[in-house]
């Protein structure tokens, strides 16, 4: 993941620029770069590549300045080229950006249609063009960047230098976390905790929507209404820490809250720049040479291979077979050239799915990995590895690398289902547009938090509860209950909603609260026909849905959450929500550890 570093300080900012950025190589990169001001005006520097390859055109061309930004990039819009390289200049304008402008072609046609000059490819690129036409039409360059952040959508976390203003720096952001860096007579901007550890340890994070304009000896933060407001600073030990928590109680709470810019992140590694093909930069499979795919994975990973078999199946007319990793190789199955086996694993060292891996290694007809760690064993023995850039993710219970998992298969599943016939050039274009609303849509999820924490507060006295959900968001129900027996010790169970008849329901009491995903959908009215089954047993029915299913079926509910209104094909990636937050404000209401609940591991490299 992307890093940024900046700096307002009383030296050369050169060299700690470069070695905050070192500090960032852990997220994963394949170009660096810095712009400074200096006595000569505004300079930039960049390289693709490692840092020493920077570190080399700096010591060929050196510069200096007082102030300066730093910028590493994994190539998300545009290939890892100079020319895409961060930062981007635009007349008196230089950006660092994290995270994805949804909204860039409409804005850079209208740009262009003013008679602006692309240089690169990228998304990023749009900010400083859209801020440097604001300069010209006499906005100062506070007022500039606020008019641009009104046109942003998407998610990011924006660094801006402006020429001639060697003590001003501005930051934004929405989705991707930033933070400030305080010192004495100094200030810095910093993406983590980690890109600021080598100069200060005093660090005010910035919320959701903030914006802060930056001065040596002074700055002011904005919120997203343009309101003043105070964050706190906080001291941290930057040195016993890999990455920190920011504002949050918890990593967990961190890293769903994180899901909007990670998510960004995934989709675009896997889409063209124009955002109207799918993109495998390690090489796309060739689905069309396959008779059969098969979902290899262990518990959450597991339910991801869930919500993927919907999609193959029905997007792509591909036969799915799935199989939990620690069963696989003992059932024996039977793997050939025409079969793709598709294994799925956080941490890429899962013990049960590199044992998988290697008994269908030499049998089938690719082996793909889905995984966060591109140096893992997984990875590394797979034909493919395919990467779902969530970051570190620290709490064991697993939330970003999930919808990361699932955005990486909903890109296989267009991918075959073009390759296949089923879809042509507009319907590929048409989901990928489904597609990169979800960062979005995730964060308009994340506003209902209120709700689930009210609910969260009745959960918590239950010792059984129920989830339930048709079609792909049955998985979800699966991974719902998942999450809520591992943070919370509390006893769920997930439920194909259609199945309750058949067992569980005898099961439903006004002890048992069950909790219903119901997306407006083809199987909303069967949905809601089980829900009623439920009620008239006196169960307890919390309903998780938008806002048009709220005013269909919220009669005799005991709740409501309300989700946006989405496309069918994203639900499971924005339902994931409230499956992860539900979970996590029962368990703190429970006050078990959520971070590291007991008896569970990161990775299980053990059977």
């Amino acid at each position: 993941m992307c890093g940024i570093i900046g700096i307002l300080g009383k030296s050369d900012t050169t060299p700690k620029l470069v070695s905050a950025l070192k500090r960032l190589e852990y997220r994963g990169y394949d170009s660096a770069g810095i712009a400074l001001i200096g006595a000569e005006g505004m300079d930039i520097r960049r390289a693709t590549g490692k840092l020493a390859e920077l570190e080399a055109v700096l010591e060929a061309a050196p510069v200096s300045g007082l102030c300066g930004i730093g910028h590493t990039r994994w190539a998300t819009h545009g290939a890892p080229t100079k020319a895409n390289a961060h930062p981007h200049r635009a007349g008196p304008v230089a950006v660092v950006h994290n995270g994805i402008i949804e909204n860039f072609r409409p804005l850079r046609e209208e740009l262009i249609a003013k008679g602006r000059v692309f240089l690169s490819e990228t998304d990023s690129e749009v900010v400083a063009q859209l801020c440097a036409d604001f300069l010209e039409q006499g906005l100062s360059p506070e007022a500039a960047v606020a008019a641009s952040l009104a046109r942003f959508e998407g998610a990011f976390a924006l660094a801006y230098l402006f020429e001639g203003e060697d003590d001003l720096m501005i930051a934004a952001r929405r989705g991707s976390p930033l933070a400030i860096g305080h010192g004495e007579g100094e200030m810095y901007i910093g993406s983590d905790a980690m890109a600021l550890s080598g100069v200060t340890d005093r660090i005010t994070y910035l919320d959701e929507g903030d914006w802060a304009v930056l001065h040596r000896n002074s700055y002011q933060v904005f919120d997203a209404l343009g309101n003043p407001v105070n964050r706190p600073e906080t001291k941290v030990n930057l040195e016993a820490m890999a990455v920190d928590k920011g504002n949050h109680r918890h990593f967990m709470t961190k890293e769903i809250f994180e899901q909007p810019s990670v998510m960004a992140l995934a989709l675009s590694r896997y889409l063209s720049p124009d955002h109207g093909a799918v993109h495998i930069p390690e090489g796309a499979p060739d689905f069309s040479r396959f008779d059969r795919l098969v979902l290899v994975a262990c518990g959450t990973a597991f339910y991801a291979c869930h919500v993927a078999k919907y999609w193959f199946e029905q997007i792509a007319r591909i036969p799915v077979e799935i199989d939990v990793a620690s069963e696989f190789r003992y059932r024996a199955p039977p793997i050939g050239p025409r079969d793709a086996v598709i294994l799925v694993s956080q941490s890429g060292e899962t013990a049960d799915t590199l044992a998988a891996l290697r008994y269908v290694k030499g049998k089938a007809g690719q082996v793909i990995a889905i995984i966060n760690a591109p140096e893992s064993s997984i990875a590394r023995e797979a034909d493919l590895a395919l990467p779902i850039k969530a970051g570190v993710e620290v709490s064991v219970a697993s939330s970003k690398a999930f919808t990361c998992q699932l955005a990486v298969f909903a890109v296989l599943a267009i991918l075959a289902a073009r390759q296949r016939g089923e879809l042509d050039e507009q319907g590929e274009k048409s989901l990928i547009d489904k597609l990169v609303s979800v960062p979005r849509l995730m964060d308009e999820a994340l506003k209902a938090e209120p709700a689930m924490i009210d609910a969260a507060r009745e959960l918590a006295k239950a010792r059984d509860i129920l989830f339930l959900g048709r079609g792909p968001l049955y998985p979800l129900a699966l991974e719902g209950a998942l999450k809520l027996k591992e943070l919370s010790y509390i006893h769920a169970e997930g439920y194909a909603s259609g199945e309750l008849k058949h067992g569980p329901i005898a099961l439903i009491d006004d002890l048992v609260p069950v909790i219903c995903f119901a997306p407006v959908d083809a199987l909303f009215d069967k949905t809601v026909s089980n829900m009623q089954e439920v009620m008239a047993r006196g169960g307890k029915v919390l309903l998780v849905s938008d806002a048009t299913g709220i005013k269909r079926a919220a009669d005799g509910t005991w709740a409501q959450i309300e989700m946006p209104n989405c496309d069918p094909f994203i639900a499971p990636i924005v339902y994931a929500i409230p499956a992860q937050l539900l979970a996590y404000h029962t368990a703190t209401e429970k006050g078990t550890d959520v971070d590291q609940p007991r008896n569970l591991a990161k990775s299980v490299t053990v059977e």
